[in-house]
């Protein structure tokens, strides 16, 4: 069953997307987190259940994450993409908070060639967990902030937020 709620955040209201997880402990794995006007952005579909109570763990986590309390999450998630796709996400949490990496530098961490920061970049626009899997934190070689689905302002807030 798929469940949703909003939070509201420092960078508008955030809509959570998950999956309710039949492991022992319940809970909800999280599919998706999107922001106001995100590109490519989840939207609410017919069937799906509002369900606050199943994202108490995933809420407190971004309050303590936005309270600057917290530096890394630790959720349940599910995510649906290729398998480059997965590559690069997977590299994204190996970023650790108030840092940044250049579009090359995570080429290099999963082993892609400096000619894939393209696909690269189309895999981050893709990323459907912004703010707990980290894409905020890929720059430009040159130091700039370059592409962020849900708008660089964000991107810059985020970056701030975390002290970069």
């Amino acid at each position: 069953m798929t469940v949703y709620t909003t939070v509201d955040s420092p960078l508008g209201e955030l809509l959570l997307v998950g999956e309710e997880s039949k492991t022992a402990e319940g809970g909800t794995a999280l599919a998706s987190l999107s922001l106001p006007g995100q590109k490519g952005g989840a939207v609410v579909q017919d069937g799906w259940r509002r369900s606050p109570e199943a994202f108490t763990e995933i809420v407190s986590q971004l309050r303590a994450y936005f309270a600057g309390e917290l530096t890394r999450f630790d959720l349940e998630y599910v995510t649906r993409g290729s398998a480059f796709q997965q590559r690069v996400w997977q590299a994204l949490d190996t970023i650790p908070y108030g840092t940044t990496t250049t579009y090359g530098g995570l080429a290099e961490r999963i082993g892609a060639p400096r000619g894939a920061v393209r696909a690269l970049g189309t895999a981050l626009g893709a990323n459907p967990l912004l703010v707990v899997r980290p894409c905020h934190r890929v720059i430009g070689a040159n130091g700039t902030l370059t592409g962020y689905a849900g708008g660089l302002e964000r991107k810059r807030q985020l970056l701030a937020h975390e002290g970069v």
